[in-house]
């Protein structure tokens, strides 16, 4: 999941960069991204449970990026105000915490090519929350509201016909309203300007708030060490290095180099990447259930973003995993 951010504008005098580590980039974003469902059930097939396998995954790449950026450029950096705190403390329980901690807990039994799907709505609920906001959206946009939101309902009634768990359906949907309202309220935080600044907090917030809602599920007496699959201990070092580090820096690149109307088509990238990989890998299902309503999801929410960037003279990337007026965490958590 990614959330909205503007589009940096490259300093003056900068040597432009090459369409070649553009496009390498955004390749990046593309199939990194939407492994990181995979990545996920690996690690919870692993028997390792979720909560506190996400917050392992957030609290070492937050600590990582914390000393790459410390060493790099001085730790008068990572200094915060107060305010700056608070705000990223209630993005990263938002997003993460709540967010891609249901997703995590939610893939125990919901396939992740369906969960990837199901996240794919988050721009809808989005739009949602702009109407009881006050905003006034346009007809395209309620028309691609409705059927995304269509599709989003096969999906979830159904649970795709492969077996999930209504329970965790449920669990998956209120993640995306939960990331959704992160996003949607988070330019009004006071979050730090630097990006990255920003990400390592709301990693760190996050991530401890997952131990403390971990402890409560009771999943400390189900972690045992000494009997964790191999495949679980890759899974989550591939979504800290590469989800979360990779991919994120990949991400703040492009939006400093590359138009937001490119980068914003990793929302719609991202879903198929997961399905494929899910299918190919995991030997996941691919219902009739699964390719129609995902299918719907995606057109519902291309008229959202088409009719949305069409009314703004400066659109912004939707929000899909992290996904707030900065690249934070939100692009991150996946």
């Amino acid at each position: 999941m990614a959330a909205s951010a503007p589009a940096a504008v490259p300093a003056a005098g900068t040597k432009p960069v090459s369409s070649a580590m553009i496009w390498t980039a955004l390749a990046v974003v593309y199939v990194v991204w939407g492994s990181t469902y995979l990545g996920i059930r690996v690690v919870v097939d692993a028997h390792i449970p979720p909560m506190l396998g996400m917050s392992a995954r957030f609290l070492v790449a937050g600590l990582l990026l914390a000393v790459v950026l410390g060493v790099k450029s001085g730790w008068r950096r990572l200094r915060i105000t107060r305010r700056e705190a608070a705000g990223a403390a209630v993005v990263g329980v938002l997003l993460l915490a709540f967010g891609n901690g249901a997703v995590s807990v939610a893939e125990q039994t919901v396939p992740s090519g369906l969960a990837a799907l199901l996240v794919a709505a988050v721009p809808l609920w989005l739009m949602l929350l702009r109407v009881g906001g006050g905003e006034r959206p346009r007809a395209l946009t309620w028309l691609g509201v409705l059927i995304g939101f269509g599709g989003a309902a096969l999906l979830s009634l159904s649970g795709g016909n492969t077996g999930a768990k209504p329970l965790s359906v449920a669990i998956l949907v209120l993640g995306t309203i939960s990331w959704a309202t992160g996003s949607r309220f988070a330019p009004r935080l006071g979050l730090p300007r630097d990006p990255l600044v920003t990400a390592l907090y709301e990693m760190l917030f996050g991530g401890t708030a997952m131990i403390l809602l971990g402890v409560l599920r009771g999943e400390p007496g189900r972690l045992h060490l000494d009997q964790l699959d191999r495949s679980g201990w890759i899974g989550l070092a591939y979504l800290v290095v590469f989800g979360s580090l990779l991919a994120y820096s990949a991400y703040s690149f492009l939006l400093a180099n590359a138009p937001i109307s490119l980068i914003g088509t990793y929302a719609y990238v991202n879903p198929a990447v997961a399905v494929f990989l899910g299918w190919l890998i995991l030997s996941e299902s691919l219902t009739w259930q699964i390719l129609l309503g995902g299918a719907v999801i995606i057109v519902g929410v291309a008229l959202v973003v088409t009719a949305e960037r069409r009314r703004t003279p400066a659109p912004s990337a939707p929000s899909a995993p992290a996904d707030s007026p900065a690249p934070s965490a939100a692009a991150v958590e996946r």
